[in-house]
């Protein structure tokens, strides 16, 4: 039987979250940061948290909380709740640290934990990312990963809707 107990503990407060990446840092460990809504997980998002976590020791992800995803995917968004979203994720083996955010952008979040590596999947510049500019200010490199075709949060909604 395994124990499941640490997965929780994985899910942490901002405030909470900077004493840990305090303690990753005294060990001298490379950190990577992603973050997104993660409305239901699929094949797409563990790609690209795959391969964020193959860039650091050690991958935080932000989550965007309910009130977050609603204003930036609409009304009938979020499909789980930020708990339940939080839980898997940190239920994954490549995530090491969860922070739900509440505001719209995860700007907050990246200048206070100062990851070495932003990671984006998508079709993004680097000045489109939320916190690029302020990444490489502190001498880190930011990512972007393809996005993997035919895998979205919005086709399988739309494919369920269809089939009911």
């Amino acid at each position: 039987m395994r124990n499941t107990q640490h997965i929780q503990h994985k899910i942490q407060p901002l405030e909470q979250a900077i004493r840990t990446v305090s303690q990753w840092r005294v060990l001298n460990k490379k950190i990577a940061f992603t973050n997104g809504c993660f409305d239901i997980l699929h094949r797409g998002h563990i790609f690209s948290l795959g391969q964020a976590a193959h860039e650091a020791e050690f991958l935080i992800v932000g989550v965007n909380s309910d009130a977050s995803t609603k204003r930036l995917k609409g009304p009938e968004r979020p499909i789980n709740d930020e708990q339940s979203r939080a839980l898997v994720l940190a239920s994954l083996v490549m995530v090491d640290l969860v922070v739900i955010f509440e505001e719209d952008t995860p700007l907050n979040l990246i200048t206070s934990l100062k990851p070495d590596v932003l990671v984006k999947g998508g079709d993004y510049t680097i000045d489109q990312i939320v916190g690029a500019k302020e990444v490489m200010e502190n001498g880190g490199k930011v990512i972007i990963n393809p996005i993997v075709e035919g895998f979205s949060t919005t086709g399988i909604i739309g494919k369920i809707q269809h089939k009911s």
